[in-house]
């Protein structure tokens, strides 16, 4: 397939960024059908953003402290990541 570079309007700030032919290469290999809806800067940004969101947990099975992508209501029991996956695996969670 040959491509070709597109300026694509930024669904966030508004600005108009290339989105390259090697770009598109590279999404074609990995997979991905869709073209970004952000520029580089506010992907970035978001990125950095959500890493900030973390929270520091208390493994409900092991008792280990981890991280976690959300901040727990209290409502449900929250995992580490290995107890988490043997959860998931033993089909225990629902």
């Amino acid at each position: 397939m040959r491509y070709e570079d597109l300026i694509l309007t930024c669904k966030d700030c508004g600005g108009r960024f290339l989105f390259s032919a090697e770009e598109q290469r590279y999404y074609a290999k990995k997979g991905l059908k869709h073209v970004p809806k952000k520029c580089p800067a506010c992907r970035a940004r978001r990125k950095k953003m959500m890493a900030s969101q973390w929270t520091q947990v208390v493994c409900e099975a092991c008792g280990a402290e981890t991280k976690v992508p959300f901040r727990p209501k209290g409502v449900r029991p929250v995992y580490c990541y290995d107890c988490f996956k043997k959860l998931n695996s033993s089909g225990q969670r629902k």
